[in-house]
């Protein structure tokens, strides 16, 4: 395969780290603001300082990315967003990164020649999700960390969108955008930017209440990824981007990263595949800089496994510790403390009764300045020398510039007073530095249209007065078998007292063979039958998913649960007939992202799980449908905790995950597709708050079984109809909090 220019794309959670990854070698550089963005623990820059932050990447040739990758509520959208992004776009912003699809609709319609990078938190997995934000107008696309090289390879055949992939830095153990734990345990809401890692502390393993895992163990914490064996691999994959993750990290780790990555990306560029080869002492570098208990290649070779988890973190020892601290040292002396100089060529002249001129030139962009001064006078007695004009002129210290060459053209007998010199020197390098960002900013403004107005032009649905109608979701047939056991019984009974059963959704991972079967007992209680299709959508899933065709095709289902942006893709290919309706993980946080949908065809929306009860009454309508109990899925993820503790029985289960306060998560692995999803310890519960919940404004209300018995089940259903306070264990979820 031909090779192509590859772009080390740096993290940068502070301007200090802005500098070194800039002065190691960075092609591009991402980085967030005061607001929006997914590290909002890292000291981003505000206001002026991160303008200034764009002008020092630029004059340097680096790019900058402003991340705005987290989900925003409506009174964010239509009041905070534009006056936040709009100095940084007139300073010639490159690119914003983003996952709230109402966001990029926005920005847009706002700057419309405004790059647009797809986020990892839009859990992008397939061609179907990649295609569609092609389609809309994405420039980039960053894939998620699970997919493969095959994968990853085969959206970039399909689809020739820019692509950007992790290579080195921390991964998520949950498909990144797919996780609710650190939200639901305290508040802490990664999709707004404020994860607390819970995922990083030690737990055990429970099967049936009896411990499979022995002692804590960092069942949830995946090793670093470094990847640089896998370069030539993944640029001959189609990526083009390869990001390095750690906003949170000090600027020597960035700069040491960078260094590293910058000398084998201009290796594979220089000599191929073939000559390509790793020194041992640049992986130990990287070892040292940082990592937990080694690292791994990530996704990019394997599915899931023990070897990429950091199940025990040991200390370092003291001569780890000394080593570190000469490494950190060295690279602070030499990308921190240092300025990166930019090559640049001088021509000065002075003659008898004419202004003095310099002359600059930088050969990367062709810019070229002059300046002049005053005429020098006829020496009285020692004449200026070309020697002493030198000397005065090279005096670039403090700047980000050095002399590439310096020419001195001076007429003999002449004297120029050194205050002369020197201010002819700064105002040429002044003037060279405006000129360098005016070529950047000129570069945008060829791209880049000027927004007008801050309209957001979402209109709101028509308020429900009252739930219309439950829809109740099952993932076993024994679940199903109860629901409508209950319905038969008590249908006739809740007339008046609580919206009718119109929908019952039957999970496809679970329950896929038996579909077609399921379907029609569900018809056969005139009830409607959905499908929910898979948490992921994979190239697997869809494979299979294609030999089957016929199937899926003859269900005579009413319509699909979607849960993924491929899933939408796939069913709008294949033209299945059925109505659309979204799950609550493809957000829809604001007007803006469900006006996105309702323009699709998708009319009724589950309604977020992270809002409370104020910000949902101001975004929920007729169409909305509002949960009101079930176990909230914290994390969808790749990887399987059985398999990591080696006791996979290659067949679905659940089981129990437990914290150091003894408090029991249930893991349902889904052997089909190999991943699992992780649930919160306790289920939401919100009927005996039903007057509240049906003000808000939905037309329909849902209950979730996820893990429930066939007793738990009955006894939920009749709960339902009492409306009573619940007395086992149970949580309110974000109804009363949400996030901040």
């Amino acid at each position: 395969m031909e090779k192509k220019k590859l772009e080390i794309l740096a993290p940068a959670g502070s301007f200090e780290s802005l500098k070194a990854a800039v002065h190691a070698g960075a092609d591009a550089v991402y980085m967030g603001g005061s607001r929006f963005g997914a590290r909002a623990y890292a000291q981003n820059p505000e206001g002026d300082r991160l303008l200034e932050a764009i002008d020092y990447a630029h004059l340097y040739g680096v790019k900058l990315y402003l991340t705005v990758n987290t989900l925003l509520k409506d009174k964010e959208l239509e009041g905070e967003l534009y006056d936040y992004l709009k100095p940084c776009v007139e300073h010639g912003l490159d690119a914003v990164i983003v996952q709230d699809t109402g966001v990029m609709k926005c920005i847009q319609r706002w700057f419309p020649e405004l790059d647009i990078h797809a986020s990892t938190q839009m859990t992008l997995c397939g061609v179907g999700g990649v295609e569609l934000l092609k389609e809309e107008g994405a420039h980039r696309a960053v894939l998620a960390r699970e997919l493969s090289l095959d994968e990853i390879h085969e959206i970039y055949e399909k689809t020739g969108m820019e692509l950007e992939c992790f290579v080195h830095g921390a991964l998520c153990y949950c498909y990144s955008g797919q996780c609710l734990f650190s939200s639901l345990l305290g508040g802490r809401s990664g999709n707004r930017g404020r994860c607390a890692q819970p995922c990083r502390l030690a737990y055990t393993a429970a099967d049936h209440g009896k411990n499979i895992s022995g002692k804590e163990q960092d069942l949830l914490s995946p090793k670093d990824l470094c990847a640089l064996d896998l370069i030539p691999q993944i640029a001959e994959a189609g990526v083009y981007s390869l990001k390095i993750e750690g906003r949170m990290k000090r600027p020597e780790y960035t700069a040491g990263v960078v260094r590293i990555y910058r000398k084998y990306v201009d290796q594979y560029l220089k000599y191929g595949r073939k000559g390509y080869k790793v020194a041992e002492a640049d992986r130990k570098e990287l070892l040292l800089l940082f990592n937990r208990d080694g690292f791994s290649t990530g996704y990019y070779e394997k599915h899931n496994g023990r070897d990429l988890m950091a199940l025990y973190q040991a200390p370092a020892s003291d001569s780890e510790k000394k080593a570190y601290e000469k490494k950190i040292a060295e690279l602070h002396q030499m990308y921190v403390e240092q300025e990166k100089r930019i090559p640049v060529h001088g021509y000065f002249y002075g003659g008898a009764d004419q202004p003095l001129q310099l002359t600059l030139t930088e050969d990367e962009t062709g810019a070229c300045v002059v300046v002049t001064g005053g005429c020098p006078q006829a020496a009285q007695n020692r004449p200026t020398d070309q020697e002493q004009v030198e000397k005065q002129l090279k005096k670039l210290g403090g700047t980000s510039f050095v002399w590439a060459s310096l020419d001195v053209q001076i007429e003999d007998g002449l004297f120029i007073p050194v205050q002369e010199l020197n201010n002819l020197r700064r105002e040429g390098i002044t003037e060279l530095q405006k000129e360098l960002l005016r070529i950047a900013l000129e570069e945008k403004a060829q791209r880049q249209g000027t927004g007008k107005g801050v309209d957001v032009t979402a209109k709101r649905g028509k308020k429900s007065h009252g739930f219309r109608e439950l829809h109740i979701s099952v993932e076993t047939e024994k679940q199903l078998a109860e629901v409508l056991r209950w319905w038969d019984e008590t249908g006739t009974q809740t007339e008046g007292m609580r919206p009718p059963l119109g929908a019952v959704y039957l999970d496809a991972e679970s329950l896929e063979a038996d579909l077609e079967r399921l379907v029609r007992q569900v018809h056969n209680a005139e009830l409607k039958a959905y499908v929910v299709l898979p948490a992921i959508f994979r190239k697997t899933t869809r494979a299979r998913y294609e030999k089957k065709l016929s199937y899926w095709q003859s269900l005579r289902a009413d319509g699909y649960v979607i849960r993924n942006l491929e899933e939408y893709e796939y069913v709008r290919d294949k033209e299945w007939a059925g109505e659309l309706i979204l799950d609550h993980n493809v957000y829809t946080f604001n007007q803006e992202s469900r006006e996105y949908w309702r323009q699709k065809g998708v009319m009724r929306q589950t309604s977020p799980l992270e809002l409370n009860g104020r910000e949902l009454a101001n975004l929920s309508d007729e169409n909305s449908i509002q949960v009101v109990y079930g176990r909230y899925p914290m994390m969808t993820t790749a990887g399987c905790v059985r398999k990591t503790l080696n006791l996979c029985r290659h067949e679905p289960g659940v089981t129990e995950l437990r914290d150091r306060k003894n408090v029991s998560f249930p893991v349902k692995n889904y052997c089909r597709d190999c991943y699992n999803v992780i649930y919160n310890s306790q289920p939401l519960y919100l009927f005996d708050r039903f007057s509240e919940v049906e003000a808000l404004g939905a037309g329909t209300c849902r209950i979730m079984f996820t893990t429930e018995t066939v007793q738990e089940t009955r006894r939920v259903l009749g709960q339902w109809l009492t409306g009573e306070k619940r007395q086992s264990e149970f949580t309110r979820g974000h109804f009363a909090r949400g996030v901040e």
